[in-house]
């Protein structure tokens, strides 16, 4: 029982002893401190530096929000200059078809998933369509999509050859997966 008590005695001895040497380094850290001279011009200096960014900020902000009006607007019109859902899919299917003559590939094939963007009047329709033909018919083609009136966002293309023509110059075959978007109303 006197071991124990020893042990305990010698815990908190040792406890005690690690929080005063704590408490001396906190205390000498502190007067270090407060004993760096300090240079008023220095900190009027860090001062009026800090002072010139907060008044940057806020004019940017302030023209920001000026501007805010403008963008609202502009983006109203864009939404207005999207395509209903009742026409959209056989515009941009026909859209797509004339595109692909005129570059030269043929679509193979086509599918279309919509998914409804809440509280913005909106439909994004994910398209992933396959595309048949040499490198420069794919690449007009990619490229009538990006001139188009209409918003084609191309997220991904997957390139795989024609297994029936392996020469260097044969067909090559091209999953595009890509975003347009509807309106609703």
């Amino acid at each position: 029982m006197t071991s124990n008590f020893k042990l305990q005695k010698r815990l908190i001895i040792g406890a005690l002893l690690v929080l005063v040497f704590a408490d001396i380094a906190l205390a000498a850290y502190s007067w270090r401190l407060s004993s760096v001279p300090r240079n008023p011009q220095q900190e009027l200096a860090l001062q009026t530096k800090q002072f010139e960014l907060l008044r940057a900020d806020i004019k940017r902000a302030i023209a920001i929000r000026g501007l805010m009006p403008a963008i609202q607007k502009d983006c109203e019109q864009f939404e207005r200059a999207l395509q209903p859902v009742a026409t959209g899919y056989s515009s941009v299917s026909a859209e797509m078809d004339a595109i692909a003559k005129k570059a030269g590939v043929k679509i193979d094939d086509r599918t279309f998933r919509r998914k409804e963007i809440a509280n913005r009047g909106l439909e994004e329709v994910v398209i992933d369509a396959t595309v048949n033909g040499d490198y420069i018919s794919v690449v007009r083609f990619l490229n009538g999509l990006q001139r188009s009136h209409n918003l084609y966002v191309v997220d991904g293309l997957s390139l795989a050859g024609d297994t029936q023509n392996q020469s260097a110059n044969g067909p090559i075959r091209v999953a595009v997966h890509m975003k347009t978007y509807f309106r609703v109303s």
